[in-house]
């Protein structure tokens, strides 16, 4: 970043202004991710309640709420008929395109507006916050794909044809915020933002074909994280936020992302408890900038220096539940189920970081 360090030995103002451009792109990321997670979750909870009231089929009395890799055998594709299957994919069909459609008139309409357009342009930004962010992008185009997919089954698609729509809706759906933010005198295309989405698709796309299931799942934890100084901590509140909700989604010292393994589904003739998972984890610490510790006061307009703070990586291992092999009847509770499966459990974990340094959690989360 030599244009960033060359403006703060010369000049606070440009400085200034571009701590204020960073502050609001982190803050951006966060509006975006919360307008991607209604968009997720609200369908999903939508058409898991559908059956109950008999809008598609009150011939049939069933104890539906399948889930992508779950354990019920009998599936929307199976038990509908033809007309069925058409009356739910206009509908789920429908949903997308209002869904997807309105949340990016929303962002067009809210924040993009407010910054001046220009030509496609592209933001190299693959050296920031650790890749905490590109750990993000990759969590969200997987599960948006979960959902979406998990959509399309109860839609009557088959299990290969509802992966590859619903898989890559997500990283579409991502792209087109990426053009946006390409077009935009704020951000920049982002090649590390794109390489992460098509990442996180590809895990969700790749397990479906090959084993039916998620045999490894892609899941987010957080904890609020105190930065026991109160101008560390203001620090941490101009750029993350005070609420706990702006803290979960753009706290990048915060988050832990995880591969979450089922034993189970690799171990068929065990004995083990087929929720039953192991988790690898990557978070970060000490990150208080996107690529150094360094700012500018907007107060003062004094340079702040906090290079001494070193900035690390963080690895973990910690069991895990998948809520998606735990058996019930009721379909309000495999529709919790399913959404709780985009986040980790808490539990004991092991910790060792790149500085050497070895932690044990009695609960982390």
């Amino acid at each position: 970043m030599p244009v960033m360090r060359s403006a703060f030995v010369s000049d606070p103002a440009p400085v200034a202004r571009i701590r204020t451009l960073r502050g609001s792109l982190t803050q951006a990321m966060g509006k975006k991710l919360s307008i991607v997670w209604v968009i997720i979750l609200f369908p999903y909870i939508c058409i898991s309640q559908v059956d109950s009231t008999e809008l598609f089929r009150p011939e049939i009395v069933a104890t539906e709420g399948f889930q992508v890799g779950g354990w019920e055998q009998n599936t929307p594709q199976e038990y509908l008929t033809k007309k069925q299957k058409t009356q739910r994919q206009i509908f789920v069909g429908a949903v997308n395109v209002i869904g997807y459609g309105g949340s990016l008139l929303i962002l067009s309409n809210t924040w993009y507006r407010n910054y001046p357009h220009t030509s496609f342009h592209t933001f190299n930004d693959v050296g920031e916050w650790m890749q905490m962010d590109k750990f993000g992008h990759g969590w969200t185009a997987y599960n948006t794909g979960r959902v979406s997919a998990a959509m399309w089954r109860w839609a009557g698609m088959s299990q290969t044809k509802a992966a590859w729509i619903g898989g890559l809706s997500g990283t579409l759906y991502l792209t087109v915020i990426e053009f946006l933010d390409g077009h935009s005198a704020q951000w920049g295309w982002s090649w590390g933002d794109m390489c992460a989405n098509l990442i996180g698709s590809g895990l969700f796309i790749s397990q479906e074909l090959l084993w039916k299931e998620q045999r490894v799942q892609f899941k987010f934890s957080f904890h609020r994280k105190d930065y026991g100084d109160s101008a560390l901590n203001k620090r941490a509140d101009d750029l993350f936020g005070e609420a706990w909700y702006e803290r979960m989604l753009k706290d990048y010292n915060a988050q832990t992302y995880w591969f979450s393994v089922n034993l189970k589904s690799f171990f068929r003739q065990s004995n083990l408890p087929p929720w039953l998972n192991i988790s690898l984890g990557y978070g970060a610490d000490g990150m208080l900038g996107g690529f150094e510790n360094k700012w500018v006061d907007e107060e003062s307009g004094a340079t702040i220096d906090r290079t001494d703070i070193p900035r690390i990586r963080q690895f973990y291992l910690a069991p895990d539940v998948d809520f998606t092999k735990i058996k019930t009847n009721k379909k309000w509770l495999k529709t919790v189920f399913f959404c709780l499966n985009a986040f980790k459990c808490p539990a004991p974990t092991l910790m060792i970081d790149s500085k050497g340094k070895f932690k044990a959690y009695a609960l982390y989360f």
